[in-house]
């Protein structure tokens, strides 16, 4: 996949202390992600709280130093709606993932979706976004941006089924227990609201956090289902599905 050519995008003038704050709370976020599979029982509910709440903290943190902090809150606001309203869609009537319901051990719940939910869906869509950005234009880079989003559930799901977090009703036909559906909702949301995300202005900055974030998330997604969880079998699935836009990103930023 080729990279975009790359075009003289507006440069906003960059918040330097919360720049680095946005890296103070990314590499809090990845210590509590490095922690979960060494740390036994319930305390891995919190760990998994933590990190995203971190994580999230640190993209808002990230797009507002760069991006401006009305660009942040349009982007965070937009993504944790969309979510918010297709989850609480999906756990009422089944659609568009499939028949599903969550447990108690996320925390609050707001109409069945705990409200950390929303959270973990902008803490990656925004550097998902960048991501399609960096690589195309258009309408190719919102089907790169939801892709990568919709891929990595291909690794959270069987994680977070597994963990006991939520339990699906019907899980086939799927892949690994988790319902094909699924993944087609979250390909069908993820581009719509990829779409709305573009709408965005687009700004040239400082990205290092937001790309480590998320090749982060590709690279020890599938190292810790191949060595620490032992499914082999989500880490050939994700490794493959997030790696169709990780792998070319990755070789984007080394050229």
């Amino acid at each position: 996949m080729p990279t975009a050519t790359l075009r003289p995008y507006p440069q906003r003038p960059t918040s330097v202390r919360s720049l680095r704050a946005s890296v103070v709370l990314a590499a809090a976020g990845i210590l509590c992600q490095v922690a979960y599979p060494l740390t036994p029982g319930t305390a891995r509910d919190a760990l998994t709280v933590a990190t995203v709440l971190l994580l999230f903290a640190a993209a808002a943190t990230h797009a507002s130093a760069t991006r401006g902090t009305g660009w942040a809150g349009l982007l965070m606001g937009t993504v944790v709606v969309v979510a918010f309203a297709a989850e609480a869609l999906g756990v009422a009537t089944g659609f568009p993932f499939g028949s599903y319901a969550y447990a108690d051990t996320l925390g609050p719940r707001l109409l069945g979706v705990p409200l950390v939910v929303p959270l973990a869906w902008a803490m990656l869509a925004y550097p998902c976004l960048l991501v399609g950005q960096r690589l195309a234009h258009g309408v190719a880079a919102v089907l790169i941006a939801a892709g990568g989003l919709a891929s990595w559930d291909l690794f959270l799901d069987p994680q977070l089924v597994a963990a006991g977090h939520w339990h699906w009703d019907h899980p086939s036909p799927g892949l690994n227990a988790i319902p094909l559906t699924n993944t087609l909702g979250w390909l069908l949301v993820g581009t719509a609201l990829m779409a709305l995300l573009a709408r965005l202005p687009r700004h040239t900055a400082d990205d290092r956090v937001p790309s480590a974030v998320f090749l982060w998330t590709y690279a020890s997604s599938v190292l810790a289902n191949a060595a620490f969880f032992g499914r082999p079998g989500v880490a050939l699935a994700g490794g493959i599905g997030m790696g169709l836009v990780a792998l070319p990103y990755a070789r984007s930023l080394l050229r």
